[in-house]
């Protein structure tokens, strides 16, 4: 081979020789999807999980809607009350998680009237650690409200001479009248009511006899045992006119209304004996 025919370079690349691309080739496929894939897949999580909360409001919507009927029914059906007996139920924190755990952490229950055991009040109950598969509750507190003619009802009862009740913050005044040489002789006794050891006590304030205002000693001396009674603070047993799954923890004066806090047994919701009328127990 002789030197006439020199063998050429290879052109180098440059901006008159530019390398072609052919489109929807290989490289090109690889190159732009997974770019899309990574734009796409995080507002596909976002909905998910959009659609997931909203899933969740709902079922907590609908189980706030239902549960209130529910508990209603089964309180009205145990208690054996009316029909139409209005009560208004109201349950804490989030629902859900609860009824799945089969415990409901507080339940909240409240009415303007109902009668239990021939006493009738306003009722406000909160109810803690109440079980959805039956069995006893954590416990529970409340208080009843009540007006001056059921408080007379509830003194009726004792051995205090009671005809009429009237109440005067702090305190109540109990008028009536005791037998005297066979005469009876008007009085009117005014007390401090309050709660020991689960029954109610009566802390004496004055004492009126015949429109008279009249000194502790001076009835003691007149009215033997009576007029001890009537002048000494005075512990009385209502156990016997309330349910026995209640235990008084206070009792006071607001207004016209008699405010009586109550400690409920956590096994009356499965001891019917408990909803029957307690006893007293004679010293």
């Amino acid at each position: 081979m002789s030197d006439d025919n020199h063998t050429l370079p290879y052109p180098a690349a440059d901006t008159e020789h530019p390398t072609l691309v052919i489109p929807g080739g290989q490289d090109g496929e690889d190159a732009v999807a997974p770019a899309r894939r990574r734009k796409r897949w995080p507002w596909v999580l976002l909905i998910v999980v959009i659609v997931l909360a909203l899933l969740v409001v709902a079922a907590e919507f609908v189980a706030r809607s239902i549960l209130p009927g529910v508990v209603r029914s089964i309180v009205v059906e145990q208690l054996d009350l009316p029909a139409d007996q209005q009560l208004d139920v109201e349950a804490d924190g989030i629902l859900l998680p609860q009824l799945i755990g089969g415990r409901l952490d507080s339940l909240h229950l409240t009415t303007d009237a109902v009668t239990l055991e021939g006493i009738t009040g306003a009722v406000d109950v909160t109810a803690t650690g109440v079980p959805l598969q039956g069995g006893d509750l954590g416990g529970a507190t409340g208080t009843i409200r009540i007006d001056e003619s059921q408080f007379t009802t509830i003194l009726a009862k004792t051995d205090l001479p009671v005809e009429t009740v009237t109440l005067e913050a702090p305190n109540a005044t109990v008028a009536g009248s005791v037998p005297v040489l066979g005469i009876p002789i008007p009085i009117s006794l005014t007390v401090t009511p309050g709660v020991a050891e689960g029954d109610l006590e009566l802390t004496p304030v004055s004492l009126t006899i015949g429109g008279l205002q009249v000194d502790a000693d001076q009835v003691g001396s007149s009215l033997g045992s009576l007029g001890a009674q009537l002048t000494d603070t005075q512990r009385v047993c209502i156990k016997d006119q309330l349910p026995a799954g209640l235990t008084l923890t206070g009792l006071r004066i607001d207004g016209d209304e008699v405010v009586i806090d109550v400690d409920v047994d956590g096994a009356i919701a499965t001891d019917a004996s408990l909803l029957d009328k307690g006893t007293c127990v004679q010293g």
